[in-house]
């Protein structure tokens, strides 16, 4: 007796998002990303040069569940910087290139300019967050900070040494609950756009 036989199947795909944090904490968190959001966006349309950072975040918890929160903050790079930026030209030092150190906090003050530090630490240590250039004109650094304790973080600031420094970029946002055991993967992009 002779037979034959096949086998067949079909194997299908899809991508599947880690969940974000809701639509309740968007909506709270919505004045911390929509007025650095259109200042970039005003300043391109007008062919202005700009610079203006933007803070995404992932909470991972201690059992391994992820959830993006994604774009958290849109705003401002502070004068600390601007004015190292400018002394940098004048007399390069290598901590110019050193900005990719993550520290976050749990203060609630509005991001600001003038500020040169974060307002309230939450007591781990900074994070070393790596560099890359995500397109021609923007700068990224991704850090990971680990938590040991139960927190309301609320901030986060990129500086340019592991202790004390000039911070970069001060970034608030709603509060991302964290326990023992958690943490939070910090992306950072700096974009500069030419004008004039």
């Amino acid at each position: 007796m002779l037979g034959k036989m096949a086998l067949g199947g079909k194997l299908a795909a899809r991508y599947i998002p880690a969940p974000g944090p809701g639509l309740l904490w968007k909506l709270s968190n919505l004045r911390n990303v929509w007025p650095g959001y259109w200042r970039a966006r005003l300043a391109r349309v007008l062919g202005m040069a700009h610079l203006g950072g933007e803070l995404r975040a992932r909470l991972r918890r201690a059992d391994g569940q992820v959830i993006n929160y994604g774009l958290v903050s849109s705003k401002l790079v502070t004068t600390a910087f601007v004015n190292n930026m400018v002394d940098q030209l004048i007399t390069e030092t290598s901590a110019w290139g050193d900005y990719k150190f993550h520290d976050s906090g749990v203060g609630t003050t509005a991001a600001a300019v003038g500020d040169t530090d974060i307002e309230t630490t939450d007591g781990e240590s900074r994070s070393t967050g790596t560099q890359v250039e995500n397109a021609a004109n923007i700068y990224e650094s991704v850090g990971t900070i680990a938590y040991t304790t139960t927190q309301a973080i609320t901030e986060h600031g990129l500086f340019n040494i592991v202790t004390g420094g000039i911070l970069m970029d001060r970034h608030v946002f709603a509060a991302i609950n964290v326990n023992n055991g958690d943490s939070i993967q910090f992306t950072y992009d700096l974009t500069c756009t030419a004008g004039g």
